[in-house]
């Protein structure tokens, strides 16, 4: 399957829509964000996603029940600070990062295939064991400067990090 992977919009809707956009061209079939909507209008431009969409909430995420009644306005699945899923036999945990001892917990468990990060806003990929890392960036691009997203193709488990 292929996934999309995204995070810390931060309200830039221009750039919402654009990764949306990019999302649907790239024929995504799960789209993963992890957290920093910060305001639930945000969460409307997620709507024209072809893709089922499954989030966490982020560190400035403010209205939680406001998120979560936006989430569940656009068919999306909102779970909380956590989420586990299985896609082709591929685990996948996501948090959002800014709890490190968490973070590095679940890394050093080996216990996931793939660990979804983000709260830095630096998009990186690497591997720690049998774990891959993926940090897709930061779709705001207001610390970098770039807006990215992360693609993953959990058939042959290849990750890349794309422009917006």
């Amino acid at each position: 399957m292929k996934i999309g992977i995204i995070a810390d919009t931060h309200d830039n809707l221009p750039n919402i829509d654009n990764v949306v956009k990019r999302l649907n061209e790239e024929k995504v079939q799960l789209v993963l964000h992890a957290g920093d909507y910060v305001s639930g209008f945000s969460v409307l431009r997620l709507k024209p996603l072809k893709a089922k969409l499954i989030g966490i909430f982020g560190n400035n995420d403010g209205d939680h029940q406001l998120l979560t009644q936006r989430f569940q306005e656009i068919n999306g699945e909102l779970r909380g600070k956590f989420a586990e899923v299985i896609v082709d036999n591929v685990k996948i945990v996501m948090v959002h990062g800014d709890d490190v001892g968490l973070l590095n917990s679940l890394i050093g468990t080996q216990g996931y295939d793939v660990v979804v990060h983000a709260h830095t806003h630096e998009a990186k990929i690497h591997r720690e064991g049998k774990t891959i890392l993926i940090n897709p960036g930061e779709i705001c691009g207001y610390l970098s400067g770039k807006a990215t997203f992360a693609l993953l193709d959990t058939k042959i488990l290849e990750t890349k990090i794309m422009p917006v």
